[in-house]
């Protein structure tokens, strides 16, 4: 969540790979927080920064300035030690940098026409990718070194993407998901399955990476234009059970991917895995299809994870009794939400706010 308006409180929001603490960015620093109890970690009082990414529960980050002042150029990357309370190493680019990723062994940079790929440990130059042109610097990264792919725009004028295997420095393929340009992706965390949104927003598309020119399962989010502003898929070893996409009309989209209305499939788990033949078109059935409505303000940006999910079963049959999942939002005007989603047996969704705080004045 980057490039706000001069209303929001909150210039970027991240979380890190596997979800235990949250970044964000204000107009006066950034600030720290361990996900789970909420308690601030760190924050530091130096300007205003547009993007703070972290490498797992490490006291690296990757930040850059919103230039509002020379040393938080806009232009430049700072590798923080949140240890030490320094800059260990730093980067500079010709243009604004619009998006970083990371994981054990990549940084990726975003610029509007070019993805920079670094190894982490000497950020050594290991590929430069030429790009459309991409102001928003739209990219999803899966931090799984076994399925390390890099998901960038690959038009200007339709929703097609193009996956690179950024560990092995190849293109895998051109992914052609929606007739307007994208808006939103997704990667999960293992780099099983891409998600994508258009412009349009009405309807979300899921691949499998490993066969993406081929297949693709398809959700309607709703039937009026709506701008996704984030999608994310649940954590899962294998096929994630619930994908979640925030949109601009303040509500929260959940995609079960199948689940009661279809047996469970004997060589996958995961709704997914269950409820996809090997080919499908067209768009599945809207009982998939759950909606938190008036999760957030209506027209504030927000960033929505799947955070914990856990599948009920019946202790002697291995029938699936109900799907329970933590949703964590952060919104642009400065708030934390955590919602408890749980979905029983007959598809039926029931959902709660767990709690909720102001990012900006917690001590």
């Amino acid at each position: 969540m980057a490039n706000h308006s001069s209303t929001s409180s909150i210039l970027c929001a991240s979380f890190n790979q596997d979800l235990s603490y949250f970044a964000v960015g204000t107009r006066d620093g950034f600030r720290i927080f361990e996900t789970n109890s909420g308690k601030l970690c760190y924050e530091r009082a130096v300007g205003a920064f547009v993007i703070v990414e972290m490498l797992f529960s490490s006291s690296l980050i990757a930040i850059v300035g919103a230039g509002d002042q020379p040393s938080l150029s806009p232009r430049r990357l700072s590798l923080f030690n949140t240890a030490s309370g320094a800059a260990s190493k730093e980067l500079n680019f010709l243009t604004s940098i619009l998006a970083v990723r990371m994981n054990r062994e990549r940084l990726v940079v975003i610029l509007q026409d070019k993805a920079y790929v670094y190894e982490m440990r000497s950020l050594s130059i290991v590929d430069i990718i030429d790009t459309v042109p991409n102001n928003k610097g739209l990219c999803a990264f899966s931090p799984c070194l076994d399925a390390c792919y890099l998901a960038l725009p690959a038009s200007t004028t339709k929703g097609s993407a193009l996956l690179y295997n950024v560990m092995n420095r190849h293109l895998h393929c051109e992914i052609e998901a929606h007739r307007s340009p994208l808006a939103a992706m997704v990667l999960s965390s293992n780099g099983m399955y891409i998600a994508t949104a258009s412009e349009q927003g009405t309807i979300i598309r899921v691949h499998l990476v490993s066969d993406a020119t081929k297949q693709s399962y398809s959700f309607r989010r709703g039937t009026y234009p709506s701008t996704i502003f984030s999608l994310s898929f649940g954590p899962s070893k294998e096929l994630p059970d619930i994908l979640a996409a925030s949109s601009s009309s303040g509500s929260i989209h959940l995609f079960t991917l199948g689940f009661a209305s279809h047996p469970r499939s004997k060589s996958s788990s995961g709704f997914l895995g269950s409820i996809i033949p090997d080919a499908v078109s067209g768009v599945l059935d809207p009982a998939y299809h759950h909606v938190l409505h008036d999760a957030v303000p209506a027209g504030v940006k927000s960033y929505v994870v799947i955070r914990k999910v856990e599948n009920l079963t019946n202790s002697s049959s291995s029938e699936l009794l109900a799907c329970r999942a933590i949703l964590s939002v952060i919104t642009s005007n400065g708030f934390f939400k955590e919602y408890n989603i749980s979905i029983n047996a007959r598809n039926e969704l029931s959902w709660a706010l767990g709690r909720e705080f102001n990012l900006l004045t917690v001590t």
